[in-house]
Order: C-alpha cells, then structure tokens, then sequence
C-alpha cells in the first residue's frame, strides 16, 4: 500500500456554512472551530451564515477557511486516518502548519488572522487582478509575463495551468496577449496580487510577527509552497518561508509530484471545495484522490480507504 497525502484547501474555495456540519457531529472538529472563536470573536457566524460578499473579504476568508481545513483535517484524524505528508495551497499551507506541529493551534490562528489583515492592506493600497492561463506551458506564460512591468507568474497549478497576478490596470491588456499567443486567460475575482511582490508589505509584517514565535520542526513532512521541498530543520529558514510565502509564487504541480515520487497514491483534500482534486487529477494519472470537507464526505472517504 502506498502513502497518504492531506492537501488543505486555499483561498477561493470558501462557501457560506463551510464546516457547520462537521462542527455539529466531530469533536475534534468542534474544538478547532471553538479555539479559534476563542480568539476572534465572530468568525464562527461568518463562516457558518455570512454572505457570499462577506465571507469573500480576505480578512474574513482565511480565517474562516484555516478553520475549516484543520477542523476536516482533525476529523479524519479523530476517524484513525493518519497522512504521510501534507501541504497547503496558498492559505492551507498556514493551516497545516499546526497540523504538522510546526505551530501550536492557537498561535497558529492568530498569526493566520495577521496575515489576512495585512494581505487586505496590500490588496487596498496596491490595486491588483488575477487571471488564469491555459493552453499554454508555463515557459510561454513567463514569458508574457516579462512584457509587462507588473504581472507575475503566481500560482503553478498543474500542467496548462498558471495563475498570474499583477497591476489592476495590465491584468486586461495581458489577457489579450496570452490570447494573441494561442491561449485563454480566465479573469479570477479576487481582492489582490496574491502572491506578488505587492504583498511584500505583508511578508514583512509576518516576519515581524514570527520574531517572537517558537516553531518546531514538522512531526510529519511537510512541503513548502515557496521551495516545492520539504520544510527545512533550522528555525529561522522555518520562519523565512512561512513569511516569504504570502508573495512568493506557489509551486503546486511540483509538490504534487514530488509527493507522488515519495510514493503518494492517496490524495485527500481537507477544507472546502475540491479544487485541489481536480489539480491532482490534471497532474497524475492512476491515484486516489479523495476529499473531506463535511460528514458525508468523510463517510465516503472513511469507505474509500477500505478499499
């Protein structure tokens, strides 16, 4: 048999009652979402009956979805379902981070509400827009990237697929191009340059934050958005990736594949949506890929693996 890999979900998959009905019938699931009101009042009514408008605002959505994905992750975990490795897209990587015992929970959340706060602030100070590029292989989109002053390669989905971000007043004239070169760039409704150096200001802020922090090296592999390599053993690189992350690009395919060649044959995605399986399935062929986000799903994982 081979290994098993948990992916928390990022920012983008968010619903209104993400996590209610894991909170209702999981224990373990119950004590994240509690933790986390415990230090931002509020968030459980957000995540649970806000809105598509409010939950769409990035200082309510990474909190709400960092809860999410760690509550489905300690849910399969309460069920005796235990991962080789994890990673997170974008904002799961944040909420493995605990997972991994990197972080304890609490600090964990609270520096996930820092986060959400400061990428907000960029997002406002520097207007941006995100599009995502197919049918063209990535070499082609940096390329066309380079064309432009500020649009940026950001997000490396999975073969044929980039996201990038930039400048609110390129990001138009740069899907024109991708289109003019034989391929479709499909805008992304967004409140930011996620991962661009427009959330510099963001990454400083995180540093900062990290200062006074203690991090621990990761209890089960843990693979890093920014290197696409397993988190390092020293402290302070520790703390620079964490922080470099939130304008760095994020390398996905290549964490999927490398996960595979360390054996992975079981993907399961924990948070909501199915984003992530469906880059799984558009990056490997002859997998499981199998996703958690409330409890009939975790019925039909928990039946899955006995297979």
């Amino acid at each position: 048999m081979g290994k098993t890999a948990f992916l928390f979900a990022g920012q983008g998959a968010q619903y209104s009652g993400m996590g209610k009905d894991l909170y209702e019938s999981s224990k373990a699931a119950k004590a994240v979402f509690d933790m986390g009101e415990s230090i931002r009042k509020g968030t459980l009514d957000t995540c649970f009956n806000s809105d598509k408008e409010t939950l769409s605002k990035t200082e309510n959505t990474q909190p709400c979805l960092f809860l999410t994905d760690l509550a489905c992750a300690r849910a399969l975990e309460e069920s005796g379902v235990y991962p080789d490795c994890v990673a997170g897209f974008s904002l799961g990587e944040i909420a493995a981070l605990p997972f991994a015992g990197v972080l304890e929970e609490r600090e964990a959340f609270s520096l996930v509400c820092l986060r959400a706060d400061a990428m907000a602030k960029c997002g406002r100070l520097h207007p941006g827009g995100m599009a995502a590029v197919v049918k063209l292989s990535n070499t082609q989109v940096e390329q066309i990237c380079s064309a432009f002053k500020n649009i940026y390669p950001v997000n490396y989905n999975c073969p044929g697929q980039v996201a990038c971000a930039g400048d609110i007043n390129e990001i138009d004239a740069f899907c024109e191009a991708v289109k003019q070169n034989g391929g479709k760039a499909i805008k992304l409704m967004v409140s930011g340059a996620f991962h661009t150096p427009y959330m510099l200001q963001a990454t400083d802020v995180l540093a900062e934050r990290l200062k006074d922090l203690k991090v621990n090296y990761p209890s089960i592999k843990l693979y890093s958005n920014y290197t696409s390599d397993l988190y390092p053993s020293n402290e302070d690189t520790i703390k620079q990736i964490i922080a470099k992350q939130a304008s760095s690009s994020v390398k996905w395919s290549d964490i999927v594949c490398k996960m595979h060649e360390d054996g992975v044959d079981t993907f399961i995605e924990v948070g909501a949506g199915r984003t992530l399986s469906g880059l799984v399935s558009k990056t490997l062929t002859g997998v499981k890929i199998l996703n958690v986000s409330d409890s009939a799903s975790l019925a039909a994982t928990l039946e899955a693996l006995k297979d």
